[in-house]
């Protein structure tokens, strides 16, 4: 199914609400490093529940090793200053959805190694910056997964 990448994710409670969409999506995770927090924090652990052994989480030293492993998927850059909408993207349960830090979001370096066409934005109410990264890795795939007429949940098919 789907894979979620996080470009060096700051805080612990995303990436738990994360791990939880992952689960019920069938998705992957891949942290690219540095994470800023650990594993063991309270808050990771609260708000993932009981879904991280339900979900693939893979940690990475950085962008490159995670192209690298994995050359054959689709890397859709998600950052506002992109042209394309994602609700006009077609979605392939192989694809992986790049999201930057809660901060920062994705460096310029990162997004130019993206084809333009691959990187996708959610719209917003001009002079707004962001959406919660939780928030906004949710719109993205389950956007994906409904187009796939939710592929993998028995009650849908």
């Amino acid at each position: 199914m789907f894979h979620i990448v996080l470009f060096e994710p700051r805080i612990a409670f995303n990436t738990g609400n994360i791990i939880r969409l992952c689960a019920n999506t069938g998705s992957e995770l891949h942290l690219i490093k540095p994470l800023g927090f650990n594993f063991e924090e309270s808050n990771l652990r609260r708000a993932a529940l009981d879904y991280r052994d339900l979900t693939n989480v893979t940690e990475y030293d950085d962008f490159a090793s995670y192209a690298k492993k994995h050359s054959e998927r689709r890397v859709l850059a998600i950052t506002p200053h992109a042209e394309k909408s994602y609700a006009s993207a077609v979605f392939d349960e192989l694809d992986s959805f790049l999201f930057g830090s809660e901060d920062t979001g994705l460096p310029q370096s990162i997004v130019d190694q993206v084809p333009s066409e691959h990187c996708l934005r959610i719209p917003m109410m001009p002079d707004n910056r962001s959406l919660n990264l939780s928030n906004a890795a949710s719109i993205v795939t389950y956007e994906a997964w409904r187009q796939l007429l939710f592929i993998g949940d028995i009650s849908c098919q």
